[in-house]
């Protein structure tokens, strides 16, 4: 098999989003979304064969349904008086395992920051950090949206192909 033919076309995506032509098989690679994800989300597609074809999708998906759960308790927390740091510190470590099991590597390292002003008890510090984890939760979510519909539009004939060579 030669690779001489192989080259990289960005196709109405998110630049992020390679697709890469292969021995005539149009095959999806991820660049670990430019420091959004890091080599958890890899090691999670690696796990992924064809008696689960979707299970990234699908841890994924958990990901995506608990996370805004947990981003609300942690706003609502933040709104009560008095704080509860102690409590703040526990839901945002819950997201950050969360957000590390998929290898959102912006939202863990926002996790660890919002961690550190619960630590020093300060509110204001706090609010600044969820809304920078609100903001890197959408952008994560939208990113792996419009990969995971770049994959169905693929099909598994060509995700087989990926994976033989």
């Amino acid at each position: 098999m030669t690779y001489s033919n192989t080259f990289s076309i960005v196709i109405g995506v998110p630049f992020i989003f390679q697709v890469m032509i292969l021995c005539d098989a149009l095959v999806p690679t991820v660049p670990i979304f430019l420091g959004y994800l890091d080599e958890q989300f890899n090691q999670l597609e690696e796990l992924q064969d064809e008696s689960s074809p979707n299970f990234v999708e699908e841890v994924v998906a958990l990901f995506l349904k608990d996370s805004p759960r947990l981003l609300t308790n942690i706003e609502q927390t933040i709104g009560k008086y008095p704080q509860d740091f102690y409590r703040l510190d526990s839901l945002v470590h819950q997201l950050k395992g969360s957000g590390s099991s998929i290898g959102a590597v912006r939202m863990k390292n926002e996790c660890s920051v919002f961690k550190a002003y619960c630590n020093d008890k300060n509110l204001e510090g706090c609010r600044r950090s969820l809304q920078k984890m609100k903001r890197e939760h959408a952008t994560l979510k939208q990113k792996l949206e419009s990969y995971f519909q770049l994959l169905r539009q693929v099909g598994p004939r060509e995700r087989a192909v990926n994976s033989r060579t």
